[in-house]
């Protein structure tokens, strides 16, 4: 995944999305269903009907970038909504690219004491 800059935040748009659409199609969507500006230099990510396939839709400050990541076996963690947005962190984006359930990552064990 590219770095962003701090600051950027991340949404998910809630429900399932035309995956034929490209970069001006989800600008609007942005911009007509989630009222927010797609030129804000904010991620957006997007995911489609048989939730194997996401865009993610990001203005670099000098061009719009559309990236797509299709899992070969299981599907991408999408929240229950229909409308709307939810608020990601840029650890919780990397682990849903990765496939990973990101609502309720699991710690790993940290020893009490030493050896």
């Amino acid at each position: 995944m590219i770095g962003l800059p701090a600051g950027t935040r991340v949404w998910l748009a809630a429900g399932v999305t035309d995956m034929r659409r490209g970069m001006s199609g989800l600008a609007a969507l942005v911009q007509t269903t989630l009222a927010a500006d797609a030129y804000s230099g904010h991620v957006f990510v997007f995911r489609g009907r048989r939730g194997d396939l996401l865009k993610v839709l990001w203005w670099s400050g000098d061009g719009m970038c559309l990236f797509a990541k299709r899992l070969e076996r299981g599907r991408f963690v999408w929240p229950q909504a229909d409308q709307g947005a939810v608020h990601l962190t840029g650890a919780q984006l990397a682990m849903l690219l990765e496939g990973i359930d990101w609502r309720r990552p699991e710690r790993t064990w940290r020893p009490t004491h030493a050896a």
